[in-house]
């Protein structure tokens, strides 16, 4: 290239800058094509189970009722749980209760769906009984149930995924958040991660982990809950995760729950 044709120095590319181009290019690398516009692959249209995590907080003027009153509201409201508890069509419903676990929250009712229309159905009869004027939600999450890119990552995220949640005695519940940086990771460094994750959780065969995703639909990327009978591992597991290399990404994870399995109507005892 003679002189005059060569550009100016200030117009050339720079290399490192070229280099920096291309790692940035491969650190976030996606799927360029999700709508298999040119690859013609299907969609995900596999129905999915959404999440409810509903958490309720009683006020104290209710115990400050007669108590056939408020044997009552509590018989009222338990009737809506058992009859949403034995709908059918994949409706899943499990009560857990907080009293003297935190201050903030008295019980949750889990619900699983293949639609969130459940979850609104339900809450309306809910809202008609006499006990509903006495709680109030603290906290409600939504998620959807998929397959986690880092366990299986080669089958379709929605196909063949379902929970059948609360067979342990007890349940830790929270949202959890990621950082931005995370998603700046190459997905070779996320997976060497999350590698080392899935391996420090692998002797604690006691503690059954549940984490259904909430991207666009809530406030929070994910929600994780551990299902067991040990609260003791439970401890220790999350102790030794926070040793992980993958911990170092995480935004936030609270507030944390401890909820304990029990039928509605155990729960509304602990109420009053």
């Amino acid at each position: 290239m003679s002189q005059e044709t060569r550009p100016p120095e200030s117009t050339r590319p720079n290399p490192s800058e070229q280099r920096d181009y291309s790692e940035k290019q491969t650190r976030r690398m996606v799927d360029l094509d999700p709508a298999g516009l040119i690859s013609r692959k299907a969609p995900d249209q596999v129905k999915r189970q959404f999440l409810n995590y509903a958490f309720y907080k009683l006020d104290p003027a209710f115990r400050r009722l007669p108590k056939e009153e408020q044997a009552a509201a509590k018989a009222q409201f338990t009737q809506v749980v058992c009859r949403w508890s034995e709908r059918g069509e994949g409706f899943i419903l499990r009560s857990y209760s907080l009293v003297g676990m935190r201050a903030d929250v008295d019980f949750m009712l889990w619900r699983i769906a293949f639609g969130v229309n459940d979850f609104q159905s339900m809450q309306a009869e809910l809202n008609k009984t006499p006990l509903m004027a006495y709680l109030s939600q603290p906290y409600s999450f939504l998620s959807m149930q998929k397959r986690s890119i880092y366990v299986d990552r080669f089958n379709p995220e929605g196909e063949g995924v379902s929970l059948l949640p609360g067979q342990g005695n007890y349940l830790f519940v929270y949202p959890f958040v990621k950082t931005r940086p995370w998603y700046d990771l190459s997905p070779q460094a996320r997976q060497g991660m999350m590698d080392e994750h899935i391996y420090v959780s692998a002797p604690f065969q006691g503690v059954t982990l549940n984490t259904s995703y909430s991207y666009g639909i809530d406030d929070q990327e994910f929600i994780v809950a551990f299902d067991s009978n040990y609260p003791q591992e439970f401890v220790d597991l999350v102790q030794r995760l926070r040793f992980t290399e993958a911990s170092q990404y995480t935004l936030s994870d609270t507030p944390m729950f401890t909820c304990i399995k029990k039928p509605i109507q155990e729960v509304m005892e602990d109420l009053a």
